[in-house]
């Protein structure tokens, strides 16, 4: 108990050191990492900076859904701190190179060979004793240690303080995995200096490789290399169950200090990328530079609100979205591609996690205005990948391609910033890639072409299938005709219209149809199932809406624009639940059978503005805006997916949303904030405004762009670049 109380009173004194004063001018004291770690946002508190390798954060140790991201806040012990994270995914991988500290000797004995020393020798910890901030995170651990965890983009940082006078344990463990993740081939070894070793792992990503290398600002008075818990070698051990324990002596207050540069190259990489970013040990120095990074890129969007739960929440989804795509090269510009082979990037930086089934909805367009700057970088990485594994990515990770979702995704970000006319990339080099895949025989895609859909006999989530492939097709279109290439351009349009061949006029709903034409038969707009039904993550009431590209279009096909209004509204008061027993857990924040939580209903209260009732498009989002999102650790109805759940929120609450996520078009919505001014290339600034806005006064009576009433319900692209004021006069 003295050891706790002890622990509980240095921590805020060590905070005050590493996280001097803000300024009224620091906008990263409105970020709460903690948001989204409760209920199913899937996030993770610990420490990174914008789009980094690093991701330092506390792991629970538990296996489960709501530990995808290694953390999750209802869990009371720490298992260790490792150096890679997902933010918000669905599914449980990484979590590599973990360092466990205790005061306390560690527990060598293991239940089975494959057993985790991390995890049988967590720590308790208590959220009081616990904080973080964009670039920092802290806890005091029961086992007498308070840890801090600070980054550079391609390197971790730890400070360990010690409780009491004793020995400092310092648990290395390479067998830790969760979820998906296994170790496959693991190596340590210690060279009298430095801790170095590799980690191959088999998940969701299905060959990983990380390599790390590792300094201390102390000798350790031991060092022992365990395998499956028992001692095996002096300097060095490998296997798939390995660790190594390293031993310090300490007083009470001491600090251990240890610097990590990773790679996915070799373990000389992983120096390179150490030697390169730090330079002694100045940890505070390291945390406050961390926190510089992020406020430079929080900083090109000045909100303004007089409600502080909304400023919160605000940057806290700008934060989000700028954890991935994450870098994956080293400073000297080598990675490990998707082929698996070593390459050097030239003319680029090379990235990975692209969550494009989620991200080309809202993130990528977001980045064409918040992260311009990287989109050249993001777009040539894809093209790279698309010559080292055949294809354009799906869902990349770690260098792999896991074929997670559905679609061809790279597509949409492809043609947006083709449209979008942004530099850095090769035009045609991008159009060949999108036709490529669309030319493949994947998932259903050879049957998309014979059919004009998929046949649900033939291919699971068929009709999800193909409207997710009619809005590719309808993004290669574009790309076509802003390139010069008409007949292509003609040929996508009228195969990105394949969505009409799925919608049953009879009862207004797109559902899955056999390959002889006939309906399937035992249709129900409310059921899911989370695996194996006609839609991905959804149901018949979800997925009728999924028509970004051709709104006019689908309207035509309800008969008349009030039916379409009618039904649409429908789907806001449906009065049912989701059906089914295996329903998917992706169906979440839910306003009648329209789900927030889950990206193929993110434009969807936009329609009513694109079909003639803008009022109904203002009252629908801000009321999104108010129950789907809070500042509580909850303030996520819904997995965060990389950037798409805030990109939502950021748009939508300065007014307009990319409900077509390549023409370069954003419908008007309700601005939530009284002002934003965003930074733009060329020293620029858009600003928009709200007068007279409140919680009570959320319909748009007039719009003004700088200084003309406007007089349509979106502004483009070009618009926003440009500069200049949009002012909403609020009723």
């Amino acid at each position: 108990m003295i050891k706790r109380i002890l622990l509980l009173a240095a921590l805020p004194a060590l905070l005050a050191v590493a996280c001097s004063s803000p300024s009224l001018d620091d906008l990263t004291i409105y970020v709460d990492p903690f948001i989204g770690t409760a209920a199913h946002g899937h996030t993770f508190p610990g420490a990174t900076t914008p789009f980094g390798m690093v991701q330092l954060s506390p792991d629970n140790g538990t296996s489960g859904w709501e530990w995808c991201s290694g953390y999750h806040w209802s869990d009371t012990v720490i298992a260790g701190f490792s150096h890679t994270h997902l933010s918000g995914t669905g599914i449980g991988d990484l979590c590599d190179i973990l360092f466990l500290p205790s005061m306390h000797e560690f527990t060598l004995d293991l239940p089975d060979s494959t057993a985790s020393l991390a995890k049988i020798n967590r720590s308790l910890f208590s959220h009081e004793a616990e904080q973080a901030r964009p670039g920092y995170y802290a806890v005091a651990l029961a086992n007498g240690v308070n840890a801090e965890l600070t980054v550079t983009p391609r390197c971790g940082i730890q400070r360990y303080t010690a409780a009491d006078d004793g020995i400092m344990h310092v648990l290395v463990d390479l067998g830790f995995a969760i979820n998906w993740d296994r170790p496959a081939a693991c190596s340590l070894r210690w060279d009298g200096t430095a801790l170095s070793g590799m980690r191959i792992s088999q998940g969701w990503a299905e060959r990983q490789y990380q390599y790390f290398y590792s300094l201390f600002s102390r000798s350790p008075a031991s060092i022992t290399m365990l395998d499956a818990g028992h001692p095996a070698g002096d300097t060095a051990v490998s296997g798939k169950n390995i660790a190594a324990l390293l031993a310090f002596e300490v007083k009470q207050g001491d600090e251990l200090l240890v610097r990590t540069g990773i790679s996915a190259v070799d373990e000389a990489g992983a120096a390179g990328n150490l030697d390169a970013e730090t330079e002694g040990w100045d940890f505070n120095a390291a945390a406050a530079a961390a926190g510089q990074a992020w406020q430079k890129r929080l900083s090109v969007i000045r909100a303004e609100s007089s409600d502080s739960s909304v400023m919160k929440v605000f940057y806290t989804a700008l934060y989000h979205s700028m954890i991935a795509p994450s870098l994956w090269c080293d400073t000297d510009g080598r990675y490990r591609g998707t082929d698996g082979e070593v390459h050097t990037a030239e003319g680029f930086t090379n990235y990975t996690v692209f969550s494009l089934w989620d991200t080309y909805r809202a993130a990528h367009p977001l980045f064409t205005i918040t992260a311009p700057d990287l989109l050249p970088d993001f777009i040539n990485t894809m093209l790279t990948i698309r010559e080292q594994q055949g294809k354009l990515p799906v869902w990349s990770l770690a260098g792999n391609e896991t074929n997670c979702m559905i679609g061809y995704h790279a597509v949409p970000v492809l043609a947006d910033a083709v449209h979008k006319k942004l530099p850095g990339f090769d035009y045609e080099r991008a159009l060949d890639a999108a036709l490529h895949s669309a030319s493949l025989d994947f998932r259903g895609l050879d049957h998309y072409r014979s059919y004009g859909y998929i046949p649900s006999e033939l291919e699971n989530e068929s009709v999800a299938k193909t409207m997710e492939y009619a809005i590719d097709d309808w993004c290669i279109s574009q790309m076509a005709a802003d390139l010069g290439h008409p007949d292509i351009a003609g040929e996508f349009l009228l195969r990105s219209k394949n969505y009409r061949n799925l919608f049953d006029t009879t009862i207004l709903f797109v559902r899955g149809r056999m390959s002889d034409g006939s309906w399937r038969p035992g249709y129900d707009p409310l059921y899911s199932h989370h695996t194996r039904s006609d839609f991905t993550e959804g149901n018949g009431w979800q997925y009728t809406w999924l028509v970004p590209h051709d709104v006019e279009g689908l309207i035509s096909l309800f008969g008349s624009r009030e039916l379409f209004l009618e039904r649409l509204d429908s789907l806001f008061n449906v009065n049912e639940e989701v059906r089914g027993e295996n329903a998917s857990p992706d169906i979440s924040g839910l306003i009648g059978q329209y789900a927030h939580g889950n990206e193929p209903s993110h434009h969807i209260s936009y329609l009513f503005s694109m079909a003639g009732d803008p009022a109904r498009t203002e009252t629908t989002v801000r009321r999104i805006m108010k129950e789907m999102y809070t500042d509580g650790r909850d303030g996520l109805c819904g997995n965060e997916d990389c950037g798409q759940m805030s990109a939502w929120y950021l748009f939508s609450a300065m007014g307009f949303y990319p409900v077509n996520p390549a023409d370069g078009r954003f419908v008007i919505g309700s601005p939530l904030l009284a002002r934003a001014e965003i930074s733009l290339p060329g020293g620029k600034i858009f600003t928009v405004s709200a007068e007279n806005n409140s919680a009570l006064k959320i319909n748009v009576s007039e719009i003004f762009l700088n200084g003309e009433r406007l007089d349509r319900n979106y502004i483009t692209y070009e618009e926003i670049m440009t500069g200049g004021e949009l002012k909403f006069i609020m009723k």
